[in-house]
């Protein structure tokens, strides 16, 4: 097994044990790196809101078969969409990430991949979740369409409002609205209220991951809620946490049956979201990250409870 020491070329912020520096081929892994493939939290983060989508249309409608090829195709679209706007984010922030840190390490900072080869790997991504998107049907395709500015605006988020938690929100969450409309063909006020519930989630977790470079950014002045909010970001956070709870409160309970499950399945995720508050050390960057991942647990705490209700 390698380990880190033998991987000078390994960005530094990946965890030590990922697939990517391990067992993938040496001359994919400056492209993997740049998907940020060596760090699936992302995916997750991006995927959970069409799992709980799928969750919220099986409530409403009941289960289909089709449902599972619409968890299956949102996991191959997260991984290859994450990838493309990781790709698409780097190539923007190229002479940001060259100034920090922790991001200098990355593949188009650090030089191991060009320019024109990063917007390359961008195109090569986009046309595989594009594949994957025209099996959805016509409603969930134009949501996909639909969030593409939204993918295009948020790198540049940082530069002009001190709100780029909001901006990724809006983007990392529209699958709950696309995966919803894969299965009823439309889409329903629950899913655009899941979405502003998810939103708040968003703001919650990008705000504990962004402390980790609040001193870089206000170095190079990059803005972030991290930096907004400063020491009160327990207290303002404790704030989105309830508001996210509240919010998918509400959209579950614009959905048909089984809402108790559900409703124990969004008092379960607010429990998590509490126990990440308690152990929240906005000084500490090891802490900051290992609650920023255990976020994938929250999101999936949540889909499990309403896959069961739609499907019981």
């Amino acid at each position: 097994m390698q380990i880190r020491g033998e991987l000078p070329d390994a960005v530094a912020d990946a965890p030590p044990d990922n697939w990517v520096d391990r067992h993938a081929p040496r001359a994919m892994r400056p492209w993997l790196r740049l998907s940020r493939a060596d760090r699936p939290i992302g995916t997750w983060l991006l995927l959970l809101p069409c799992w709980w989508g799928i969750g919220l249309a099986m409530m409403a409608d009941g289960p289909r078969l089709f449902d599972l090829w619409i968890a299956l195709a949102c996991a191959i679209g997260a991984f290859v969409m994450r990838g493309a706007g990781c790709t698409w984010n780097d190539i923007t922030d190229r002479k940001i990430d060259a100034q920090v840190a922790r991001t200098r390490s990355r593949p188009l900072p650090s030089g191991q991949i060009s320019l024109p080869g990063a917007y390359f790997w961008l195109g090569a991504q986009g046309l595989v979740g594009l594949a994957i998107l025209l099996t959805l049907g016509q409603a969930a395709v134009w949501m996909g369409v639909a969030s593409l500015a939204l993918v295009a605006i948020y790198p540049f988020a940082k530069r002009f409002t001190w709100w780029p938690q909001l901006f990724l929100g809006f983007a990392f969450n529209w699958g709950v609205m696309l995966a919803y409309a894969a299965h009823m063909g439309r889409v329903d006020p629950a899913p655009v209220v899941a979405w502003l519930g998810a939103i708040a989630w968003t703001i919650f977790y990008d705000t504990i991951y962004a402390h980790q470079d609040a001193e870089d950014d206000a170095l190079i002045g990059v803005k972030s809620t991290a930096r907004l909010f400063g020491d009160r970001s327990p207290a303002i956070l404790a704030g989105f946490a309830l508001v996210s709870v509240a919010v998918l409160a509400v959209a579950v309970g614009l959905t048909g049956r089984n809402q108790l499950m559900a409703w124990a399945g969004v008092l379960a995720f607010g429990g998590h979201l509490w126990w990440q508050l308690r152990n929240f050390r906005p000084d500490q960057r090891d802490v900051c990250l290992r609650l920023f991942r255990s976020n994938r647990d929250a999101g999936l705490i949540l889909a499990l409870f309403l896959a069961v209700a739609g499907l019981a």
